[in-house]
């Protein structure tokens, strides 16, 4: 008996599945692509071989999950969000480009860190890394580093404010912020940083 669960019309090729993940329906999984404990894989999602996936990570429907794309622990994947892997693509197939494509030169990995999130049809371009508990706003394109609790928006993402672990937005005042859920952090060289008041 499998020690995670796939919907009878997905397709899952790799072994490196963790258990307690459940994959649904019409999901493709190539081979080596690595999946952790306790993920939620939607509907008519993708998962290249070379994509690595962390533990407790949701991936909502329609979403493609290239190779060189990494989901670090926890995170979320709001549906019809949408990677890349190459930062000049053209097909492979082409005489005047195949010779970009006979090694992996071409290639740009993208990484999302622990916690964080990513909003509906966001876009993230190839090489870029999204900061732990970062919220992506829904239809942003990312196409810069984003700092870890920050909350980006638009088009190009620009950060509009902070997010706390919880996920809610922290109103940071006098370089201190607070979150209700009982959070605390400090802002020191632009960077949020959490702490425990004593």
């Amino acid at each position: 008996m499998s020690e995670f669960y796939v919907h009878p019309t997905a397709i899952v090729e790799s072994q490196l599945i963790g258990a307690g993940t459940r994959i649904w329906a019409f999901t493709h999984i190539l081979k080596d692509a690595m999946v952790g404990k306790n993920c939620n894989i939607g509907d008519h999602c993708f998962i290249e071989g070379g994509a690595k996936i962390g533990n407790n990570v949701t991936i909502k429907n329609s979403n493609m999950i290239w190779e060189g794309v990494t989901l670090e622990d926890g995170v979320f994947v709001g549906p019809h969000v949408f990677f890349t892997n190459d930062l000049y693509p053209r097909s492979p197939r082409l005489f005047e480009a195949k010779h970009r494509y006979e090694n992996h030169g071409w290639f740009t990995n993208s990484y999302v860190g622990y916690g964080a999130s990513l909003g509906a049809a966001a876009v993230i371009l190839a090489g870029n890394k999204i900061g732990e508990f970062a919220m992506v706003g829904a239809a942003t394109l990312v196409s810069k580093d984003i700092k870890p609790y920050a909350l980006v928006v638009g088009n190009p993402a620009r950060q509009v404010g902070w997010v706390c672990k919880c996920g809610l937005r922290l109103s940071v005042k006098e370089n201190f912020g607070e979150c209700d859920c009982g959070f605390t952090y400090r802002l020191e060289n632009e960077q949020l940083i959490p702490f425990e008041l004593t």
